[in-house]
C-alpha cells in the first residue's frame, strides 16, 4: 500500500470518527431538549395540581423563585430609547 493509499485510508477513517462524533453530539442534545420538555410538562401538570410528587417540591420551588427573579430582571431593565434603536439598525460608518 502506497502512502497515498494509507493517507487516503486515515483520512477516511478521520471523517468516519467525526461524523460519529457530530451523530453522538446532536443525540446528546436532542436527550437534552426531551428532558426538557418532560421537564416543563411537569412542572405545568405539577402547577395546575395534575401532578404531585414530594419529590418534586424542592425543584418546583426553585423554579418558581427564578421565574419571579426573571420578571423582576424584566421588569426593571432600562427600555431602549426610539434613538438607541434606530442607532443599532444602521450599520456603522466606515472610513475611506
Amino acid at each position: 500500500m502506497g502512502f497515498l493509499d494509507k493517507a487516503k485510508a486515515a483520512a477516511e477513517q478521520a471523517a468516519a470518527k467525526a461524523k460519529e462524533g457530530v451523530e453522538d453530539v446532536q443525540v446528546k442534545r436532542e436527550l437534552g431538549q426531551a428532558y426538557g420538555e418532560l421537564g416543563k410538562t411537569a412542572f405545568e401538570l405539577f402547577e395546575s395540581g395534575e401532578l404531585s410528587h414530594p419529590g418534586l417540591e424542592e425543584i418546583v420551588t426553585k423554579i418558581r423563585g427564578l421565574n419571579e427573579k426573571a420578571a423582576a430582571d424584566d421588569a426593571t431593565a432600562p427600555a431602549e430609547t426610539e434613538t438607541e434603536q434606530a442607532d443599532a439598525d444602521e450599520p456603522a460608518a466606515t472610513s475611506t
